[in-house]
């Protein structure tokens, strides 16, 4: 049962973890041996990375069981628990970067081994920026984004918002991953060949500041999560197929909650009164059928009421346009 869990982990956060795991041993013992400052800030960047995206995978794959009697509700929002929990990691590398590099700024000494600096990084930015490519494909599969080539680089913005809590996450930490590795080549650059060595602690600072950045951006995101965050764009997708059925004059009320990666969905519908009790079930039976076919849908639960002859839903709509 575990191993199968495990297997609807998000796979762009496992391979993330790998990957920064990876490129945290290396550039550990690069530090070791150079004394670099920005590569220590690279080296607890990609520690950290490395922890958070391990951790994201088992949440993700743990928010995928079934619930049971003590909770019935399920686990789709542990995920977003998960998460809030993994910025914690990044916030304290994010504080000793940032530390790490105020001292050397105040305290500058040069550094040495640049080739070996220089190849760490170089090949670290090459490895995050295919985790980066990575997390961008999975964020067009999860958003339906018919993108490739260069293309996919700005669709995949656009569709950020839209993509799993663990995705989004993955995507921006390799972001800014991969945007630190190349200020701590400039920094180191600077250092060496015009002796501005405080330029690795200004780095430094950078790379924790970004780092800060995602840490908020995060937990922002999965504290709305947490509490249930309505999702305004499936609900338009949702009211739109519903009044392609001409049986169904008006809506209710409609609320599509997000929870953790799965979308729970509810609504009272306006119907003609002179339909049998029969043919009232063949509807709800087909639109729960539709409904649970966009992705993500987990649950639909839906009410049927007699028709008022009063627009509700494009009133709702009409007045939440006037007050913005």
């Amino acid at each position: 049962m575990k191993e199968n869990l495990l297997k609807q982990g998000n796979k762009s956060a496992l391979i993330a973890a790998i990957v920064n795991a990876i490129i945290a041993c290396i550039k550990g013992v690069a530090y070791f041996f150079t004394g670099n400052v920005a590569m220590f800030a690279e080296t607890m960047h990609s520690l950290g990375d490395a922890a958070n995206q391990f951790f994201v995978f088992i949440g993700s794959a743990l928010s995928k069981k079934r619930p049971t009697e003590r909770f019935p509700n399920g686990f789709g929002r542990l995920v977003n628990l998960v998460l809030l929990g993994a910025v914690i990691i990044v916030g304290i590398m994010s504080y000793e970067t940032i530390k790490e590099g105020i001292h050397h700024i105040i305290h500058p000494t040069e550094s040495k081994g640049i080739f070996i600096n220089i190849t760490v990084l170089v090949l670290g930015v090459l490895l995050e920026s295919f985790v980066l490519y990575k997390a961008m494909t999975e964020i067009a599969h999860e958003t339906k984004i018919n993108a490739k080539g260069i293309s996919l680089l700005w669709k995949s913005f656009a569709g950020l918002s839209r993509a799993k809590p663990a995705t989004k996450l993955v995507f921006m930490e390799d972001l800014v991953a991969t945007l630190g590795g190349l200020i701590a080549i400039i920094g180191i650059l600077l250092s060496y060949f015009f002796g501005l060595h405080a330029a690795e602690g200004i780095a430094s600072i950078l790379i924790g500041i970004m780092m800060f950045f995602v840490v908020g951006k995060v937990f922002l995101d999965n504290a709305r999560g947490v509490l249930g965050e309505a999702d305004e764009e499936m609900e338009e997708e949702i009211a739109q197929y519903i009044f392609t059925n001409p049986e169904i004059k008006d809506i209710q009320t409609l609320y599509v909650a997000k929870e953790g990666e799965d979308y729970h969905v509810e609504m009272k519908l306006e119907i003609d009164s002179t339909l049998t009790v029969g043919e009232a079930n063949a509807i709800k039976d087909r639109l729960e059928e539709k409904i649970h076919e966009m992705k993500g849908v987990t649950d639909v639960i839906i009410e049927f009421d007699e028709d008022d002859a009063i627009p509700t839903w494009q009133r709702e709509k009409s007045t939440g346009k006037e007050n913005e």
